[in-house]
């Protein structure tokens, strides 16, 4: 500590360690007693790694049906100030005279606190394991309910009364004003129009107004024009040059190739996915059911018809997994988008705020061009990789489930496979479409084997010995010898594929 004008001090400021705040909601008498409620040191090192994890406090750390108490991350530029006050005692001189108390002040910067956790919401409903009988006693079943050591068959056999309290009450622990309004004063004789009563109550909801044609591989005929709705969405919302280019583009692409996925479309060309919403039930409709299933089907073209589309048939692709395929599920090359041994709660993630698109954004391009633009080209702003849709030999998917189109599948083997009753075919069926039965399978069966091989040579320790079986397929089996922070340390050598950020999946969710 420097000497400074009087009351004043100068402390020198140092770069570590840097500490992170959390405002308990409460007073703390025990140190030991408040950090189990966060979870432990660990528990906090853990939230505190993951930015978008929310803090969690269990007011009652033993009790699993205690909801928590959720804070907020902030970053911050404070600093911890330790202030020692020093008191000498009083003296007395031989005339009886006192003198006063010497108080000095220390003070020293223990650190700088780069994030605070603050506890801004309120706590969720808290519902204890207790019973009500029929004389109105209380009575606890935490005894009955929680196993604390090892029991016996009666244990499990008891009868008692159900109790199954869900995980949260509610999903937001924070007050929302819903500004509600008054009802619609209409003129005398106007009448409601009618809604569905499908869609009244529950997860059923009215159709979005995206206009899309769905068809099913039993309907008879298909469309060969667009709605007049999806017409005059279109014409209206898109009006400028961009969006005159994309379109022209997906013109095209329907013109080269009459069926496409979405994530194919998304691969080919830079289109912003509300865009593309309301451009493909301008182009294209929709197919529900068939080999052609989540595919967009230019209009007036029917795949039922022509032999040939059969090059454009969907596969359902998942990467297969268990001891007998040579790796456990830890040892999967192509990580899990969720799990739910992984699962957060709601009120436990932090979410990014989400911006709303306008009318007045759809009309100017979605930012296609201005500041945004300068940072990405408008031709590649929206573009995905070519590995979210396109099958390769010697590459992992991105995705542990993946919907490919038969001729995005770029391996040689895989193409003689397909066309294997090129010329022959007689039948359209909705199960193989205009391929030979099981052609699917025999896919599937290929592809797989290719992703083992990828993953012995990255990692041959996972397999300790390779036989063949009686039908002359590839046995493979798992070596559990392996040390696991070996495993652990070798882990990093899988990395996915790059692909966009969320799975191939069908978009009917979109438009109904």
């Amino acid at each position: 500590m420097a000497a400074a004008e009087r009351g004043s001090a100068v402390l020198e400021l140092p770069r570590t360690p840097r500490l992170v705040c959390v405002e308990y909601p409460g007073l703390v008498r025990d140190v030991g007693a408040m950090l189990r409620t966060l979870g432990g040191e660990q528990g906090v090192s853990r939230i505190y790694a993951d930015p978008t994890k929310r803090l969690e406090l269990y007011f009652r750390p033993k009790d699993p049906y205690c909801h928590p108490v959720c804070a907020n991350r902030f970053p911050t530029s404070t600093m911890l100030l330790k202030v020692k006050r020093r008191t000498k005692k009083k003296k007395q001189l031989d005339g009886g005279e006192e003198i006063q108390p010497e108080v000095q002040f220390e003070m020293e910067i223990v650190g700088t606190v780069t994030t605070v956790y603050k506890f801004q919401g309120m706590s969720d409903f808290q519902y204890l394991a207790m019973h009500s009988g029929p004389d109105g006693k209380q009575t606890s079943m935490y005894d009955k309910v929680l196993m604390l050591k090892p029991e016996k068959e009666e244990f499990f056999n008891g009868e008692l009364p159900l109790y199954i309290p869900p995980p949260i009450f509610s999903r937001l622990d924070t007050p929302v004003d819903y500004f509600y309004r008054p009802d619609i004063q209409h003129r005398e004789g106007y009448n409601n129009p009618q809604v569905s009563g499908e869609n009244l109550i529950g997860l059923s909801r009215a159709r979005r107004s995206h206009n899309a044609i769905f068809v099913n591989f039993d309907d008879e005929e298909i469309p060969t024009k667009p709605l007049d709705a999806a017409v005059q969405t279109w014409k209206k919302l898109c009006t400028n040059s961009v969006d005159k280019k994309v379109e022209e583009e997906l013109r095209k692409l329907f013109e080269v190739r009459p069926v496409w996925s979405r994530n194919a479309v998304k691969a080919n060309i830079s289109v912003h996915p509300d865009k593309l919403k309301l451009l493909l039930p301008y182009l294209a409709y929709y197919m529900l059911t068939g080999p052609w299933r989540s595919l967009w089907v230019r209009f007036g073209y029917d795949p039922r018809k022509h032999p040939e589309a059969k090059i454009y048939q969907v596969l359902d692709f998942r990467i297969r997994c268990g001891m007998k395929y040579g790796y456990a599920s830890n040892d999967m090359p192509v990580k899990a988008k969720r799990s739910t041994y992984n699962y957060s709660l709601p009120i436990t993630v932090k979410k990014p705020v989400s911006h709303t698109v306008s009318v007045h954004d759809l009309k100017q391009g979605l930012g296609t061009s201005g500041a945004s633009g300068a940072k990405k080209s408008a031709s590649s702003m929206y573009k995905l990789k070519e590995s979210v849709y396109i099958f390769q030999e010697g590459a992992l998917p991105p995705y542990r489930q993946m919907f490919y189109q038969l001729c995005d599948l770029n391996v040689e083997s895989l193409q003689k496979i397909i066309h294997r009753n090129d010329g022959t075919e007689s039948e359209c069926t909705e199960r193989d479409g205009w391929c030979l039965p099981k052609t699917s399978d025999d896919l599937r069966d290929s592809m797989s084997l290719m992703i083992k091989q990828i993953i012995r040579s990255a990692r041959p320790a996972l397999f300790s010995s390779t036989t063949s079986s009686e039908d002359g397929k590839e046995q493979l089996t798992y070596d559990s010898g392996e040390d696991e922070d070996d495993e652990e340390e070798e882990e990093e050598d899988f990395k996915p594929s790059d692909g966009s950020e969320n799975e191939m999946e069908t978009e009917i969710l979109d438009y109904v």
